[in-house]
């Protein structure tokens, strides 16, 4: 079974326990207001990068409340949350990591977040030097659900994207990574897929602990993990 060349992961919900820290802090936010909880808002936020989410914003608050207001106290409660901690990683991802590096297979990250910020996350969580290449939001022109930033991603490692494979957990970046011409994995986190996600044809598993146990065609396949 033929090997994918290199895989690129998102980070946010994906790789690192962060997206119920988002979901806490904008409640907050949404307290803060008085406009009560707003979780479509939310959900269309999940896996943009900072100019679309602030467009979304815009359009989901309002007559609500001042979506640029919103937005810093959002932003400094989430800031507030995860600087200089320790931040969980998901279920899996250690392992997973573990098993493509035995591969030697090139890793990067296409993360929504800006590259500062993405870099400082990964090596509080201690995974930074897995990576061969960090592509974050501030990076691209467009945000996910475009493919522009797994691309990027692909370029940076200078592996054809049909011969990559992108995990992901939200509707916006496993639209970005299939339209990319990606294999695609999603591991869905605080939003399960929608029917017509499902309808898109792509994999998805609970946890990042199923997929080198994958049976991925042998056009494609990573190479199953022996015990």
């Amino acid at each position: 079974m033929n090997r994918f060349h290199a895989a690129i992961f998102d980070m946010d919900g994906l790789l690192l326990d962060t997206e119920r820290i988002a979901l806490l802090t904008f409640l907050e936010a949404c307290e803060h207001f008085g406009i009560g909880p707003q979780p479509d808002v939310f959900t269309r936020c999940l896996g943009t990068n900072q100019a679309l989410g602030l467009a979304i914003l815009e359009a989901g608050l309002e007559g609500k409340a001042d979506h640029l207001e919103f937005r810093r106290v959002w932003e400094s409660r989430y800031v507030a949350s995860i600087t200089h901690r320790p931040i969980a990683l998901k279920d899996g991802a250690a392992d997973l990591l573990e098993h493509l590096a035995s591969l030697s297979m090139p890793l990067a990250v296409a993360t929504s977040s800006n590259t500062p910020r993405a870099t400082q996350k990964l090596r509080d969580a201690g995974i930074l030097e897995r990576f061969d290449a960090i592509v974050g939001g501030d990076q691209v022109a467009r945000s996910k659900p475009d493919p522009e930033i797994y691309l990027k991603a692909a370029a940076a490692l200078g592996v054809a994207p049909g011969k990559c494979l992108a995990l992901e957990d939200s509707e916006n970046g496993v639209r970005a990574a299939l339209s990319s011409g990606m294999t695609v994995i999603q591991v869905p986190d605080l939003v399960e897929p929608a029917p017509h996600v499902r309808d898109f044809g792509h994999i998805i598993l609970r946890s990042l602990r199923e997929v080198a146990d994958h049976a991925f065609s042998d056009e494609t396949g990573l190479q199953p993990r022996r015990e």
